[in-house]
């Protein structure tokens, strides 16, 4: 293959665009491996990989000769594909190149560069809290050596070069930048991955074999389904409808550029920006041809005015939610037959990820109405959040994630789904289930989300599992297949014992305050390990209620709760 020097047409992006899918699916188990954290569930390499398959069979399926066209069918397959959050911001690098270069047949040098720039950029803008050291630094400093090598050269092949080769210094210093990385002596997993996309990419402009990754099958996924259990009740509350902020549930659809009241052509921060102004629990989803919009305002009249100057409307719903509270709070709470049938109805879908099916049982006895399967082994994309969204039947969501590496995949499927939806950011099994404590199938999403993400520190969360290489961390050394203990995400002890690993644990999670335990057992585990901890526990405190139940998740043994 020979090297291209001045343009990449249709044909060289398609091939680029696989090379990279291949290049991510050879080196997903070692991008896998450099998960800070020595469990058996660091699956970066895996979530990129995935999110980028899809990606390519979009742009694969994509009949248009035009890049323009191919790298928006990319961006699209790579944002429903999107898993974890290396995947989300992946996704996010080419939503911004395809915008980028979204009119064009063809990239030239400087086309090429500003694209990447472009990608930088929007990737920076999805995440709340932007942390250098991560993919995120190596992304801009590639774009940079790519602006400063087009200025230079027409050369696509030697601008691609130097994006490349600063992607790789960025991914060296990612070590250093962040303490964590330096202590384990690793370069950040996500940067990682996206190193290897350039290095696909500079193969191919510069006439490099990748024959060889092409032949490359990943070893086929899984993720079980499993077993039983839970009785609990969800906590119900009121609120004082005049406690309510915003009064007003304001949906309504907008032509962009049609009818006889356009004054300004549709730019998406302008419009964005005046609304969130107006209020809260905004949404502002567009393509080419219309915008949908859901806010919580005091001045519905504003946002449809608003709207009227970028089109003509369309679907327009203002629901009073003051006075939808002040109905609820008439009603008779003592009918149990009547507040049962609300819980059962559907106006409200909550969605929760769950690894188990016991678990999954658990949720719902809470008052979860759909499961998605998933977890820290297998962590679902956006296209199954929104899926599951789409076909709940509800007038709005609410998604727990529970694992905090499938926040920016729920975060994506919000903004493309066809119900307004709030995401409660809870990063374990347990801190969903204190959540659903304050779940109310008769309140507004905003509310709902601002009492469950209020509940999430009122319990602890304890993982146990075992480490898969030896590491030291936090200067603990840990020894390969020993047991670990975790406390809201922190290594706090291991063992090479699973049970002295989690009695240990356990210890450090009581305090004066603790009343209930909760031991949820895993598929590695049993009842009788269960029922021998519990004994344990009951030694350290014969006060506290400790609670069993089979979750036969993989990876942890044994999920713990203190309350």
């Amino acid at each position: 293959m020979e090297a291209v020097t001045t343009l990449i047409t249709n044909d060289v992006f398609n091939t680029m665009v696989q090379a990279s899918a291949n290049r991510l699916k050879a080196n997903a188990e070692f991008i896998n491996s450099l998960n800070v954290f020595p469990v058996p569930d660091g699956d970066t390499g895996t979530n990129m990989s995935l999110s980028l398959e899809s990606g390519a069979k979009y742009e694969a399926d994509e009949p248009s000769n035009e890049i323009g066209v191919l790298a928006g069918a990319l961006a699209k397959g790579l944002l429903m594909g999107a898993r974890g959050n290396s995947g989300v911001i992946l996704s996010q690098i080419f939503r911004g190149f395809s915008k980028s270069v979204e009119n064009k047949v063809s990239l030239s040098a400087s086309d090429l560069a500003q694209a990447v720039a472009d990608g930088a950029q929007t990737a920076y803008k999805a995440v709340m809290k932007p942390t250098e050291g991560t993919i995120l630094t190596v992304v801009r400093e590639a774009a940079k050596a790519g602006m400063t090598k087009a200025n230079e050269t027409d050369n696509v092949a030697e601008v691609m070069m130097a994006i490349d080769t600063a992607s790789k210094a960025a991914l060296k210093t990612t070590t250093e930048l962040l303490p964590v990385l330096k202590e384990v002596g690793v370069v950040d997993s996500g940067g990682q991955g996206l190193v290897f996309v350039f290095d696909a990419f500079s193969d191919v402009l510069n006439g490099k074999d990748i024959s060889d990754e092409r032949e490359y099958q990943p070893d086929s996924e899984q993720m079980n389904e499993m077993v039983e259990a839970k009785h609990h009740q969800s906590v119900q509350g009121k609120i004082n409808p005049e406690d309510i902020q915003f009064g007003y549930c304001t949906q309504v659809m907008v032509r962009i550029g049609k009818g006889k009241q356009v004054k300004q052509e549709f730019d998406y921060d302008t419009f964005y920006n005046y609304l969130a102004d107006k209020g809260d629990s905004l949404l502002v989803v567009n393509d080419d041809e219309v915008v949908k919009v859901h806010v919580h305002t005091e001045h519905p009249g504003d946002v449809l005015a608003w709207g009227q100057q970028f089109g003509d409307l369309l679907n327009i719903k203002i629901d009073n939610m003051r006075w939808q509270q002040e109905e609820i709070m008439e009603q008779d709470v003592a009918d149990d037959e009547v507040a049962s049938e609300k819980e059962i109805s559907v106006d409200t879908a909550v969605i929760a990820i769950s690894p188990g099916k016991g678990i999954s049982e658990l949720f719902k006895s809470l008052g979860v109405t759909h499961i998605i399967s998933g977890g820290q082994t297998m962590n679902p994309s956006t296209a199954d959040i929104v899926e599951r969204i789409n076909q709940s039947g509800a007038k709005k969501a609410i998604i727990l994630p529970n694992n905090k590496n499938i926040f920016l995949a729920a975060e994506q499927a919000v903004e493309v789904s066809n119900i307004p939806a709030e995401i409660v950011h809870s990063r374990t099994i347990s801190q969903g289930m204190a959540a659903m404590l304050e779940f109310n199938p008769d309140d507004g999403l905003s509310e709902n989300r601002e009492r469950m993400e209020d509940n999430l520190d009122t319990v602890k969360s304890g993982q146990v599992t075992i480490a898969v290489r030896d590491t030291t961390l936090d200067g603990r050394t840990i020894k390969k297949n020993d047991y670990m203990g975790l406390i809201d995400g922190e290594i706090v002890n291991t063992n090479p014992d699973m049970m002295q690993a989690t009695i240990d644990m356990v210890k450090r999670m009581l305090d004066e305050d603790s009343e209930i335990v909760t031991i949820i057992y895993g598929e590695n585990s049993s009842m009788n390990e269960a029922e021998m901890l519990q004994n344990e526990i009951l030694d350290l405190d014969d006060d506290l209620e400790v609670e069993i139940h089979e979750g036969d998740q993989p990876v942890y043994p044994f999920l713990i709760s203190v309350e």
